[in-house]
């Protein structure tokens, strides 16, 4: 992935995803899970070791922010170096339906229940890692992956008068229009838009403005927002 990453793949919100495949008796469940911090995947992690008490390993991986700085696997008492890497690994280099190997924002947790036969260190790594395939090829197939990607914000005024108007003709150009503030006499709106960060999109939104206002108005810069396309 780019240093600066422009868009990348994540879990549609609220998906609950599980997969099951079984390995000389052993079950292995995966379970994939939208989360924003290390704190957020430990607090799902903790809730899945309580509501599946019975299973032997309760394994990890995940991979969080645009540039996916924040990785870890953990083995949770197998071996090491035959769970959470594999894991990991699988998350990392999994090609997404856009083609490209950059899902984030995503805890991936393998829960096991031994079968009474022992696999061996190569078993297990490979056990562990069709977990992550299977379930994410799955997840693909379902519609579960969704592009994240990063968006400039500005703020415009606007008449009050023209507000919806302008609403909607942004909204054609493909800006998502975030929200609308009203002054408290009502004398005044301001518009909060997004656009695509890149030099044509932004251009494209400041030639738009400027020709619904007869060049009164001009977009002022509100910083980054990341949003979710096609998502729910």
């Amino acid at each position: 992935m780019p240093e600066h990453a422009e868009s990348y793949t994540v879990l549609r919100r609220g998906a609950q995803i599980h997969h099951e495949i079984e390995r000389k008796r052993s079950r292995f469940v995966t379970v994939l899970r939208r989360v924003e911090t290390p704190e957020d995947a430990q607090h799902v992690l903790s809730e899945l070791r309580q509501a599946n008490p019975t299973a032997r390993h309760h394994c990890s991986a995940w991979v969080i922010g645009p540039e996916r700085s924040v990785q870890r696997g953990q083995d949770d008492g197998e071996p090491s170096g035959t769970a959470g890497a594999p894991m990991l690994a699988a998350l990392l280099k999994s090609e997404m339906p856009s083609g490209a190997a950059d899902l984030s924002d995503v805890l991936a947790v393998v829960i096991r229940w031994f079968g009474g036969t022992l696999l061996g260190a190569g078993g297990l790594v490979s056990a562990y890692s069709d977990s992550i395939l299977e379930t994410l090829r799955t997840s693909g197939e379902q519609g579960d992956m969704v592009t994240r990607r990063s968006m400039q914000r500005f703020e415009v005024a606007a008449p009050i008068a023209e507000v919806g108007r302008w609403e909607n003709e942004l909204r054609v150009l493909g800006a998502h229009v975030l929200g609308t503030d009203y002054s408290p006499d009502g004398s005044a709106a301001r518009l909060l838009v997004a656009v695509q960060d890149s030099t044509p999109q932004v251009a494209e939104l400041h030639r738009h403005v400027a020709s619904l206002s007869s060049g009164a108005a001009v977009p002022v810069a509100a910083g980054q927002h990341w949003t979710d396309l096609g998502g729910p």
